[in-house]
């Protein structure tokens, strides 16, 4: 368990703080969905336990190049 990864940590390759933002909401979403279909007591908030995976390198971000400007 990583205590407050930065945001320097997580994000390389320049991608932006809202695709980080974008992708740990998701992320949480689908975690919370889980929980909720297989009756399951969370005891992390979705959000602190997307953001670790992210900061660990368990999910990454993938850009699609032609958004940017």
């Amino acid at each position: 368990m990583m205590l407050r990864p930065s945001i320097n940590q997580i994000l390389k390759n320049n991608e932006s703080y809202y695709s980080l933002v974008i992708g740990v909401a998701k992320r949480a979403r689908e975690i919370t969905d889980k929980s909720f279909e297989e009756k399951i007591i969370l005891d992390v908030k979705p959000v602190k336990t997307a953001v670790d995976q992210f900061a660990s390198g368990d999910y990454k971000l993938i850009e699609d190049p032609r958004v940017r400007g």
